[in-house]
């Protein structure tokens, strides 16, 4: 059993009084043997100190992303620290970081991983990295799910509200990283349950198109022909020559191997003409257009946590791990947190009182999340456009 606890600060400048908070919110006593922290949190909290100082005052190790928007216990907002921390007496968290992801990041992550990694299988592993433009999250996901077997990998890649993403680090004890990513194997009698929101099918374009020249993130041909081509058909092409113009239409990819189909956004084309887009798009895979909105965001998230509270009725105790791409929260213009709104809502205690769920929340750069759990593996996916949960 794992039991749960959150915290929060909006307090950026001074580092006594956001340690305070959080100890205060935390409490005392409340610690099992085994013990692991994760973070979200404007990068402020970097520049400042009160991440290191927070780190450094809590007796356990911590790790997470900058966001650009988080919730946790009482607040939710941008310039916001969150935290939740895992605690038990039985399961046990183990921290890896990787080197540097500059160079040959598919080879460092298997061999960080598999060099650390016990003799014991994980039930879990839970992923935190940067933002890298050069890098795929899809090699990420599939070297952990090689290297681990299949173990079921959830996490978030980092996002933050600059224009350049400067400062979309990944944190680890105190410390900030643009080039590392922080793994978290958990071991022990766990069964995490997953669940994911993208597209509802009705929003869905009825013709597809084949994948049939791809570089990993770079999709240079469809249907035979340059992808340029192809939104001239749509008459995107004015829209294509602007960076994230397209997010609210997300593809959905579908690898013609039997599992759930994935989302994936456009971000720009590259000078010569290909698509780069946010996800691996696999040559030989088919994708959909789809058109997503704030009436769909909320109802496809809304879907997906009424079906975990369904479940955590039957798991008292349980918390939740949550990510949301930032492109579902782009579609709300200025109400930017209306999907969280209808997160806390949902799993708050005023319209919950018997479940009172423990939480957190984030805005993420890319999700990762399995879309199919068995016995013997997990299907890992890497995802855009995404609303994913971890019930531990």
């Amino acid at each position: 059993m794992i039991k749960t606890l959150t915290a929060q600060t909006a307090e950026v400048d001074d580092v006594k009084t956001a340690v305070e908070q959080i100890q205060s919110q935390l409490g005392t006593g409340g610690l099992l043997k085994n013990t692991i922290g994760i973070a979200a949190c404007h990068y402020e909290f970097v520049h400042s100190g009160v991440l290191k100082g927070i780190t450094e005052a809590l007796p356990f190790d911590i790790v997470g992303t900058i966001s650009s928007g988080q919730s946790a216990a009482d607040a939710y907002g941008t310039l916001l620290f969150t935290l939740i921390v895992l605690t038990s007496d039985e399961v046990e968290f183990d921290k890896v970081l990787t080197p540097s992801l500059l160079n040959e990041p598919g080879r460092v992550i298997a061999d960080t991983y598999t060099a650390a990694v016990r003799p014991e299988k994980p039930a879990l592993l839970l992923t935190f990295a940067p933002f890298m433009i050069q890098n795929s999250g899809d090699e990420y996901v599939n070297v952990l799910s090689e290297a681990s077997g299949g173990v079921p990998c959830f996490g978030t890649i980092a996002v933050d509200d600059t224009l350049d993403f400067a400062n979309c680090f990944m944190l680890a004890d105190g410390e900030h990283h643009r080039d590392r990513m922080a793994i978290i194997p958990v071991y022990g009698n766990i069964h995490p349950k997953f669940y994911i929101a993208n597209i509802s099918e009705s929003r869905i374009l009825e013709k597809s198109a084949d994948v049939t020249k791809s570089a990993g993130h770079i999709l240079m041909e469809v249907n035979g022909r340059p992808v340029t081509d192809f939104f001239e058909d749509l008459g995107l092409t004015k829209a294509s020559e602007t960076q994230y113009a397209l997010s609210s239409l997300p593809f959905l990819l579908d690898y013609n191997d039997g599992t759930p189909r994935v989302s994936k956004i456009f971000v720009t084309l590259t000078p010569e003409k290909y698509a780069i887009c946010a996800g691996a798009m696999p040559e030989g895979s088919t994708f959909w257009i789809a058109s997503s909105d704030k009436d769909d965001v909320l109802l496809t998230t809304g879907e997906a946590v009424d079906l975990l509270l369904k479940d955590i009725k039957n798991r008292p105790g349980s918390g939740l791990l949550i990510y949301s791409c930032i492109s579902r929260g782009m579609t709300f213009g200025g109400d930017q947190f209306r999907e969280i709104e209808l997160v806390r809502e949902k799993l708050g205690s005023a319209v919950q009182p018997a479940l009172n769920v423990p939480f957190m929340m984030a805005f993420s750069g890319g999700e990762i999340c399995p879309t199919q759990v068995s016995d013997d593996k997990a299907i890992n996916r890497f995802h855009n456009n995404a609303f994913i949960a971890c019930l531990l």
